[in-house]
Parts: structure tokens; C-alpha cells; sequence
């Protein structure tokens, strides 16, 4: 597979709702460079075009690169989707070659962050294993020592048991078999004690490490900024309403104007205005609702209700959750107020539908949605 097909590979894996224009733009790309300049009558690319072409593949490729690294690991992959989406968005415009080359550079700073962030994120979580496995091996060489200690009492045990069968008098043949009798009592007894301490210990020593890996899963399945559940933990429990065929909704929001907050306030206020709708959203869901961050500024609602139920709720949420925030800018700037609202997709699951047939349809809807309010904004 050549350079050209491997794009149109991945784009076909992470662009599933590419739009007809930008179709037509890589098409043409992998026209152009398919071309034999030689054959006679072939005309030569338009510059222009081609550069288009091939910044929009670009674009598509920081994408791609942003859901992956989501994928790859949940617990710091959504803010790397998160800056790859905002530097793909900077390219929205007519672009000139100074701007894609620093943002090239960004990606690849990024990138280099996120992999150091991921290594130690794997170095911790191989620490707390290797604790545990030492934990058990250390319970483990006890257990050997202690059942060698008693072999050889019971050895030496034995031993004066063949002793006791050369005696004469039967009466010191009696007095030494309850004498070795007593002697067997209190091992037996010792090892009772023993197993019963060493068992204690070691289920005190592992109901602490699994208290602690316990505690690293819960962290592995919530988003890092928002704490919500994030991508991988909702789709593990929308599958699990699937398989018990559980009647549920899923709504997909999408903030509006949310790339003007980045760069007019700064990423940190970025990120303290998902922080704050996160919570807004949770605290007017109903309880039996789950709601969770699907990367960058886009949540995903699953509820358990039909369609005019979960329409109810959609209503509720744009009047209790939308309009204006305040969001705090540091010590010298002070405070911004920005009106927040967000593109809506809604679809309710049919049986025998995928995960990935009923999440294409709420996408499809919500991306509906912004184009309608795009065409609508003077």
C-alpha cells in the first residue's frame, strides 16, 4: 500500500461522517499524485488545489491521531485529543505555509508530552503489580520455610519413634509413646497457629493492594479532567445494555463556539469551562442517566427511556445546563462570562442495532444540527 492509499486508509477508519467536499478533495490529491507527467496529454496539478488537498488530509490525520491515543489509554488520551483537535481547527482557514510548519511543531512537542505522560502512567501501574507479586512470593518462601522447619521436627520426630521399637520394658515402650504423642500434639497445634497467622497476614496484605488497584481501575475508567466516565467506560456499558437488549437513548452534545473560548481565554480556561458544564450536566441528569466525556469539548448521554422520554430530558437540559458561565481567567485577568449551548444528536437504539449503527445515527444528527445553526449565524 502506497503512501496516498495509507491515507485514505486511515481516513476511512476515523472519518466514517467525512463530508462529499472533502471526499472530492482526496480523491483529487490521490488523482494528482497517481499521475504520469510524462504520458502525453497529462496536464499538470493546480498548486493551489493540491496544497488544499493535501492540508486537508492533514487535518484528518491529527484527528485520527487524537481518537487513537484516546483509545490507546483512556486515562490521558482525551486531553491529547483534546490539543489535537484545537491545532486541526487552526488550519480551518485558508493556511499559509509558516502556519502549518509551527503547527507541526506543536504536534510533535505534544506528541513527545503525552508519550513521557504514558510511560510513567505504565511505569506506576507495573510498580503496583510487582508489589503485589512480591507480596505473595515473600508469603510464599514463609509457607516453604515453615513446612521445612516442621519436616525436619518430624524427622527427628520419627526417629525417636524407631527408637522407642527397641525397647524391652513395656512400660518405657508406654511412658515414650505418650511422651511422643504429647510431642506430636504441639506440633500439630503450632502448625494450626502458624497457617491460621500466615493465612491472616497474607489476606490483610492483599485486600490492601486490592484496595489500591481497585482504586488505580476506578481512576483508568474516568476522564482526567472532568471525572467523568470517560470514553472506553461508557462504551463497555452501553455494550452491556446491548447484550441484555436494555431499551436506552444516547445523546451526543457538542459545544458550540467552544474553540473561540480556547483562543480568546486561554486552554485553561478552556478546561475550566468542560470542568464546570461536566458538573452541570451531572447534577441535572436523573439518577438512573450516565453521562460521560467522549473526547475533546463532545459528552455522550445514555438514557433509559424511548425516544419522547430522553426528548424531555434533552428540553430540561437546555434549559438548566445552557447559557452563561462564568469561568475563572487567573489572579490578573480576573473572571469571563461566555454563553455556552451545544449541537444535540439524539437516536434511540433499535434491536439487533451495533454500538457503533446507533452511535453513527445520533453523530449523524447532532453534525445536522451544527450545520443548520452554522448557516443561521449572520
Amino acid at each position: 500500500m502506497g503512501p496516498v492509499d495509507g491515507i485514505f486508509a486511515l481516513r476511512s477508519h476515523s472519518e466514517n461522517r467525512m463530508p462529499a467536499q472533502e471526499n472530492r478533495i482526496v480523491i483529487s490529491l490521490k488523482k494528482y499524485l497517481d499521475m504520469e507527467p510524462d504520458r502525453p496529454g497529462a496536464s499538470q496539478p493546480d498548486s493551489s488545489e493540491l496544497f488544499s488537498a493535501t492540508l486537508e488530509s492533514y487535518r484528518s490525520t491529527l484527528l485520527a491521531m487524537g481518537k487513537g491515543g484516546a483509545r490507546a489509554c483512556p486515562a490521558l488520551g482525551p486531553d491529547l485529543q483534546q490539543t489535537l483537535a484545537s491545532l486541526e481547527q487552526r488550519l480551518t482557514h485558508p493556511s499559509v505555509p509558516a502556519l502549518v510548519r509551527e503547527t507541526g511543531n506543536q504536534v510533535e512537542e505534544q506528541l513527545q508530552l503525552w508519550g513521557g505522560q504514558v510511560a510513567e502512567y505504565s511505569k506506576a501501574r507495573a510498580h503496583d503489580a510487582k508489589e503485589l507479586l512480591m507480596v505473595l512470593a515473600r508469603t510464599a518462601e514463609s509457607v516453604g520455610e515453615r513446612d521445612q522447619r516442621y519436616a525436619n521436627q518430624f524427622t527427628e520426630f520419627t526417629g525417636r519413634l524407631q527408637k522407642i521399637a527397641d525397647l524391652d520394658d513395656l512400660s518405657q515402650v508406654r511412658a515414650s509413646l505418650v511422651k511422643r504423642a504429647t510431642e506430636l500434639k504441639t506440633y500439630v497445634d503450632q502448625m494450626e497457629r502458624d497457617s491460621h497467622e500466615s493465612v491472616k497476614q497474607l489476606r490483610a496484605e492483599v485486600s490492601t493492594y486490592e484496595t489500591r488497584l481497585k482504586a488505580v481501575e476506578k481512576i483508568a475508567l474516568r476522564d482526567a479532567l472532568t471525572g467523568l466516565p470517560n470514553r472506553s467506560n461508557v462504551e463497555e456499558r452501553i455494550e452491556s445494555r446491548i447484550a441484555q437488549k436494555q431499551p436506552f437513548c444516547l445523546v451526543i452534545l457538542d459545544l458550540n463556539r467552544f474553540k473561540q473560548v480556547n483562543d480568546r481565554h486561554g486552554h485553561l480556561a478552556g478546561d475550566s469551562l468542560l470542568k464546570h458544564f461536566a458538573q452541570e450536566l451531572r447534577a441535572n441528569l436523573r439518577s438512573t442517566d450516565l453521562v460521560g466525556r467522549w473526547g475533546g469539548d463532545e459528552f455522550i448521554l445514555v438514557m433509559d427511556c424511548d425516544l419522547p422520554g430522553a426528548q424531555i430530558q434533552v428540553e430540561r437540559l437546555q434549559k438548566w445546563v445552557f447559557g452563561e458561565y462564568t469561568i475563572p481567567l487567573g489572579a490578573a485577568k480576573g473572571e469571563a462570562k461566555v454563553h455556552v449551548d451545544a449541537a444535540i444528536g439524539l437516536a434511540q437504539w433499535q434491536p439487533n442495532e451495533t454500538i457503533q449503527e446507533v452511535m453513527e445515527r445520533a453523530d449523524a444528527a447532532m453534525y445536522q444540527q451544527k450545520e443548520l445553526a452554522q448557516k443561521s449565524t449572520p
